[in-house]
């Protein structure tokens, strides 16, 4: 990783950062509140997508429905009036609007062959402008003079690339030139389901095939979902944000770190995100980097200290559940930070100084 301390963070003259997860969980509200700072270049992956490499295809797919209407036709075949995309950071509705939502076109919908070609130029698209990141730290640096840069992922980025790779291009690229920062939500997305009613990029290689049954049926076309958009809030809820939530998790545990989604909600400005960052990055990690992935960005990921692996064996030999940080943080449960000082060194002759009980759940971390 670019950063691998706290104090390395904070110390920098250039911070450079990227955030990745699920849509919903404040990709864009972090970096919002980076650029407000003013002295941060906020890149958005989705604004990129919808003006350099898709805006002709938006535009177009504009002009189709305006041409279905005659008065706007004429005008439009003499060149008397201008069609064009308003897409910003904050409203991506052109881009959305292009990637339609796959059902009978009667009610709406988007077919299935003309939808899976829009999907291939959204994945093209978005590998492009992800690989575009450096040249764009560059450019806010030579050519506006800021010292800082954060890029907002869209969160179909874990469609795009396989976090097991050493060699995957986009992953080595942009953790050579950023801190890849994950934002991790818990399991249930029932609150954030209305996010979906939007059309969202959802590329084959993660659709299931009993997802595109329904959506299309064996004649390739589905009424139902055509008009609702229930192919996002009912079958496919599941099984499309559980795949992605397991790539996204891997993309932290060898590119990069994890916040949660919790802990995003409560940061208010500027600092608070950088001090978030700083937390991440002291934090112990559960999981030791694949050796593959040490010389893919800089460093390996650090692993608990061999102490706290020797107490965790010796609290499971005395029948005491010791789970790791990840599971932990996915209990229902608030952390509680306990001191502990062991009078007695001799095992032989302590007693259990670890507070346990039936139905008795704690979240100890050891320093």
């Amino acid at each position: 990783m670019m950063y691998t301390s706290a104090k390395d963070w904070r110390a920098a003259a250039q911070k450079q950062v990227l955030f990745f997860g699920m849509s919903g969980l404040g990709k864009t509200r972090l970096a919002n509140l980076l650029r407000d700072a003013g002295d941060w270049f906020h890149y958005s992956i989705d604004y990129r997508i919808g003006t350099a490499y898709m805006g002709e295809h938006i535009v177009d797919n504009l002009k189709r429905q305006a041409m279905q209407v005659p008065f706007l036709a004429e005008l439009l075949k003499s060149d008397s009036i201008y069609i064009g995309s308003n897409i910003t950071f904050n409203n991506l509705a052109p881009l959305s609007t292009f990637l339609g939502k796959p059902g009978d076109p009667a009610k709406g919908g988007v077919g299935f062959e003309e939808y899976m070609r829009r999907q291939a130029l959204h994945r093209r698209a978005e590998i492009n402008a992800l690989l575009d990141t450096p040249s764009f730290i560059s450019r806010a640096r030579d050519l506006y003079g800021y010292a800082n840069f954060v890029c907002d992922t869209g969160g179909s980025i874990c469609e795009v690339v396989d976090p097991n790779d050493p060699q995957d291009e986009v992953l080595r690229t942009l953790s050579q030139n950023c801190l890849m920062v994950w934002i991790g939500g818990s399991e249930d997305h029932t609150k954030l389901i209305h996010r979906f009613t939007a059309p969202k990029p959802m590329l084959p290689a993660t659709i299931p095939a009993r997802a595109l049954e329904c959506l299309f049926g064996r004649n390739r076309s589905c009424a139902r979902c055509g008009q609702s958009g229930g192919f996002i809030t009912t079958p496919m809820r599941r099984p499309c944000t559980s795949p992605r939530a397991a790539v996204s998790r891997d993309m932290a545990k060898n590119w990069g770190l994890r916040v949660n989604a919790a802990d995003v909600a409560r940061v208010a400005d500027a600092q608070d995100v950088i001090d978030l960052i700083a937390t991440a990055l002291d934090r112990p990690r559960q999981t030791r980097l694949n050796p593959r992935f040490a010389n893919c960005n800089g460093a390996a990921n650090a692993d608990y200290p061999a102490h706290q692996s020797a107490l965790s064996r010796s609290l499971r030999d005395e029948g005491v559940i010791v789970m790791g940080r990840s599971a932990a943080e996915s209990q229902d449960i608030r952390p509680l930070k306990i001191g502990l000082l062991n009078l007695m060194p001799k095992k032989s002759r302590r007693k259990r100084i670890c507070p346990t009980g039936r139905g008795l759940a704690l979240q100890i971390s050891f320093r």
